[in-house]
């Protein structure tokens, strides 16, 4: 006789809602040819699904060999890549099909304060970030009074490195299954 119930394993994903979005995040920042800070951002409905996702570049279309990459704030703006660099949320919002309203934006630096009024514009809930390299800077303050003064919660989520070391066991076995 024929154990009925065989095929019936427990099964778990190996990341959680808040992991799986970040990645996601993570991955979008590798498109960035910003050699100095690589930005991703994704955007999700109540319901956990993707409405929009971008990185920071420079604006869609344009001759990049004309524009500089360069940081170094000694000479204009015009010759700083401030001047032309859209940020990852940035590009996310005027890519988004649908409102964002009510979403969560899983973003992988901490939002300046440029990209906190385009955020707290939209009606986002919740801004889930990796990193804060630029906490304490006046533009930093400037977010955070936006976050507070409209609602929209902020919190850090901290990446485990044993799932770091399990999507990289992951990929190297894909990929030698290739």
């Amino acid at each position: 006789m024929t154990d009925a119930n065989i095929n019936f394993i427990p099964a778990d994903s190996a990341l959680n809602w808040d992991e799986y979005f970040m990645l996601q995040a993570m991955m979008a920042s590798f498109k960035s040819k910003d050699p100095a800070t690589k930005v991703g951002a994704v955007f999700v409905d109540e319901k956990r699904h993707q409405i929009t996702m971008g990185y920071n570049g420079f604006v869609a279309g344009i001759d990049e060999t004309k524009l500089p990459w360069g940081k170094d704030k000694s000479v204009s703006l015009e010759y700083q890549k401030y001047g032309y660099v859209v940020h990852a949320e940035a590009n996310a919002i005027l890519h988004a099909p649908r409102s964002l309203a009510q979403s969560t934006a899983y973003v992988t630096l901490f939002p300046c304060h440029e990209c906190a009024k385009l955020l707290a514009s939209v009606k986002v809930k919740e801004v889930v970030y990796l990193q804060n390299k630029h906490e304490g800077t006046e533009s930093h303050r400037i977010s955070t009074k936006i976050f507070e003064l409209t609602g929209i919660q902020t919190r850090r989520l901290v990446l485990d490195t044993k799932l770091i070391e399990k999507l990289n066991h992951h990929l190297l076995n894909t990929l030698s299954e290739a």
